[in-house]
């Protein structure tokens, strides 16, 4: 489904991402594992088009979207759930649900049937439907966001980083929740820092080192035989 050849991405002088290759089938959970500044959120943001690429290719079912824009992208089939939990603070939840479904306009009744799937997925979304998304807690802005994102009916999804600051147990239901996302059949590429059960979900590992790919392989085998201590602290 995706396939990045040979990608770079640059902030100025500092490359953040070398000449990488990497391929997520249809169906698969992938995850891009490595210590903060690897380049995975880079990596992500490059695929949704939020930063363009200085030299490479990025194929999404055969289309080239290298050089396109993030709502050309979107149209495509990819929607990415940010690190930093961009909701739209002044919105109501469902205000921000209905943004995710911009580019479905014209399906108002598909828009509502989402909309139902998306509290049963999303229970506590329904109890906070018109309350602004500003005041809701993180673990509830995190749901938004990835229901936002699956709104527009995503083929590929990016998650980055979502269990990030949130507690314990809030990181169990996201995990389990992405756990159900693959089971329906959702192809996803996963940046996250908690290795461990980023592992346990997924089918196979990229594990970024300064911008390059240190090591790949099946998801077992990068848990069983890399040291991913030495790659992380370089210990």
């Amino acid at each position: 489904m995706l396939k990045i050849e040979n990608i770079s991405v640059k902030y100025g002088a500092v490359t953040a991402v070398k000449k990488i290759d990497l391929v997520v089938n249809r169906g698969e959970l992938v995850t891009l594992l490595g210590a903060n500044g690897a380049g995975k959120s880079s990596t992500l943001l490059a695929i949704s088009g939020a930063i363009k690429c200085t030299q490479g290719s990025i194929i999404f079912n055969e289309h080239n979207i290298t050089t396109l824009t993030p709502e050309k992208i979107i149209r495509l089939g990819i929607a990415m759930v940010p690190e930093t939990r961009d909701v739209f603070p002044d919105l109501t939840t469902h205000e921000n649900l209905k943004l995710g479904a911009f580019i479905r306009s014209r399906d108002k009744i598909g828009v509502n049937e989402d909309m139902e799937k998306m509290f049963a997925l999303f229970p506590i979304l329904k109890k906070r439907l018109n309350q602004s998304a500003g005041t809701l807690s993180g673990g509830e802005q995190q749901q938004l966001v990835i229901a936002r994102a699956l709104m527009s009916r995503p083929k590929l999804l990016l998650l980055d980083e979502p269990s990030l600051g949130l507690a314990p147990t809030i990181v169990d239901q996201i995990f389990d929740l992405i756990r159900h996302l693959k089971d329906q059949g959702l192809t996803i590429l996963l940046v996250e820092q908690n290795a461990v059960k980023a592992l346990q979900l997924a089918d196979r590992a990229y594990v970024l080192s300064l911008g390059n790919i240190a090591t790949s392989g099946t998801a077992q085998d990068i848990a069983s035989n890399s040291d991913l201590a030495s790659i992380y602290f370089g210990k």
